[in-house]
């Protein structure tokens, strides 16, 4: 048996992990383009930012493949997978046989076509070798950045510029920024923090073209603006990075689609992490869940069945906790109904610039977004989890002493004494 990964990011981990726990003995090879070992991706920022040095971004030790007896063919790229022949094909034309496949490449960034981005000093913001780039630039005297894009990675990329004494200016299509995690109001209390730390916003227009004389000076923008700038940073978004795979008969959407095995439709290979669209619990359908902690439980699940024991996983949902300068967040589930059946619950405290929100539906939590007031956010997490109905407490979910003698005497003994009798 010969176990072979596609990526070397958190879903390798959790599958290694996982096959270890089963099986000690078989070889497991991890390939991938990156020449680093598995390091934590939502550090990037704290790097440029100079929050964390470069020994703090690994999230196993140095001798993680010595120990677990893996092969780590790194700085090595896929080019193409033969399903027939059980063969991984790499750029230098190597052929990797695998017995059992995962395949976590994760995502990539989206990159509309735009004129000018060949020039130098125009980034995306993903891989640890992007900061490092960013990096590069600043100490070579870049002074003005503009970020293309308001979601989590644009807005970290900004906050991380911003302290390293970079001029910002976040360019954003939408009306508001983090629009697929928060709503205008909670938009509103987020962007005006970014904006006491000088960091510039132009919503509802994008990136017409970059200009230069080989690298970066100006961007002129569809409404007809132009900016200065050293710099550019993509950070629109991400896409599963399946690129090599079409066209195979592997069943593809926006993701790799698995069942809740992290099985596809060819026998012997798994997918898991941002590439692959397994089921999402709260939204009831096939979703990529482009998270960290999704990617693990994914790769584990992956892990457990390639070495033979049958495990499921079909409890993922979005979540994501964040912060920027004195802002913290956390959001969950879903946070922009599309339906009129969702019940909601607010609670925004100008003066403490707190904002909590609850949406339910059929009596049950299917997401939350809170800013400020993050306390209870475990719980809550929870209740979606296990599906809970809230209905009989539902008016006390967003006070601020909300807590476990809310609950029903029968769920308090479940949940502190694990159904034990008081």
């Amino acid at each position: 048996m010969k176990y072979v990964v596609i990526g070397n990011s958190v879903a390798a981990c959790g599958c290694i992990e996982a096959i270890r726990k089963v099986d000690t003995q078989n070889p497991i090879v991890v390939i991938s383009d990156e020449k680093y070992r598995v390091y934590s991706r939502p550090l990037i920022s704290y790097y440029l930012g100079g929050k964390v040095d470069e020994s703090k971004m690994y999230i196993r030790d140095e001798d993680y493949y010595e120990k677990n007896k893996v092969e780590a063919k790194l700085g090595k790229k896929v080019v193409a997978v033969d399903f027939a022949n059980k063969e991984v094909l790499l750029d230098d034309g190597e052929k990797v046989k695998y017995d059992k496949l995962l395949i976590a490449t994760g995502g990539k960034p989206f990159i509309p076509p735009t004129k000018g981005f060949e020039l130098r000093n125009v980034f995306t913001f993903i891989k640890f070798d992007d900061v490092k780039a960013i990096d590069e630039a600043i100490k070579n005297g870049a002074k003005k950045a503009v970020v293309v894009g308001a979601g989590l990675s644009g807005l970290k990329a900004a906050e991380a510029l911003i302290k390293r004494n970079v001029d910002v200016t976040v360019v954003e299509l939408a009306n508001r920024i983090l629009g697929s995690i928060l709503d205008l109001e909670a938009s509103k209390i987020v962007q005006s923090e970014l904006e006491k730390h000088g960091i510039v916003f132009k919503l509802e227009t994008s990136v017409d073209e970059i200009t230069g004389d080989g690298k970066v000076e100006k961007v002129k923008l569809k409404n007809g603006e132009v900016l200065d700038a050293d710099i550019v940073v993509f950070a629109i978004g991400v896409v599963p990075n399946v690129d090599f795979l079409k066209g195979t008969e592997l069943k593809i959407n926006r993701g790799i689609v698995v069942n809740n095995k992290m099985e596809t439709n060819i026998k012997d290979v798994y997918a898991a992490g941002d590439c692959a669209e397994g089921y999402d619990f709260v939204f009831e359908q096939q979703r990529v869940i482009p998270i960290w902690p999704n990617a693990y439980n994914q790769g584990e699940t992956a892990g457990y069945n390639m070495a033979g024991v049958e495990k499921t996983f079909d409890r993922g949902f979005p979540m994501n906790s964040i912060g920027f300068f004195d802002v913290h967040m956390i959001t969950a589930g879903i946070v922009v109904p599309n339906s009129d059946d969702i019940e909601v619950l607010v609670k925004h405290d100008k003066e403490k610039n707190t904002y909590r929100k609850i949406y339910l539906k059929n009596g049950r939590v299917v997401g939350f977004m809170f800013i400020n007031s993050i306390d209870r956010a475990g719980m809550i997490t929870n209740m979606i989890k296990e599906g809970f109905n809230v209905e009989s407490i539902k008016h006390r979910l967003l006070d601020e002493d909300f807590g476990y003698l809310d609950l029903p005497k029968e769920v308090r003994q479940e949940k502190i004494l694990g159904g034990a009798k008081a």
